[in-house]
């Protein structure tokens, strides 16, 4: 003879409440997500037409949010979370936790670029001026930085899972 579980109804609606709570936190994240994005790379436009214009700090500056924010919804998209701060050097570090390999390789492919990078963010309130070639330079850098993002999110399966612990299957 089989035994039957009693469960409240209370409990079960307490448990769909917290299951309906969490898919709505997804959901929202995810549009998070997709909105950091969608402004990183109209940061990114931004940055290319400011090029265009002669105006070489507005590219250098924008080129730097268009990293910066590309970088934060990668984190957000990944871990869940992510630091505030400026820092592209920072939030590079914290993608580790992604995959430590790949990114540590990323960062010292261009350690000094990036943090060029970093500076446009920093200096454009003092006095800093960047030329054409620093524009074009940071520009094509956080595209670089960009695609690498889309690289590392589309290795969902590969490597290790946020924590650190183990293949993700």
């Amino acid at each position: 003879m089989m035994a039957f579980q009693r469960v409240s109804l209370k409990k079960l609606d307490n448990q769909l409440f917290i299951y309906e709570k969490n898919a709505e936190a997804m959901a929202s994240s995810k549009d998070e997500v997709d909105l950091m994005k969608r402004r990183a790379l109209s940061f990114l436009e931004v940055a290319k037409y400011s090029l265009q214009r002669g105006m070489y700090d507005l590219a250098a500056f924008n080129a730097e949010q268009a990293a910066q924010l590309y970088l934060k919804a990668t984190l957000l998209e990944k871990i869940g979370d992510f630091p505030r701060t400026h820092s592209i050097i920072f939030l590079l570090n914290e993608l580790r936790r992604v995959d430590e390999e790949e990114v540590g390789r990323f960062i010292r492919g261009d350690k000094n670029g990036l943090h060029n990078l970093e500076d446009a963010y920093l200096t454009n309130y003092f006095y800093k001026k960047f030329d054409e070639d620093d524009g074009r330079y940071l520009v094509s850098l956080a595209e670089e930085v960009i695609k690498f993002c889309e690289k590392l999110g589309s290795g969902v399966g590969k490597g290790k899972n946020p924590q650190g612990m183990g293949k993700v299957d």
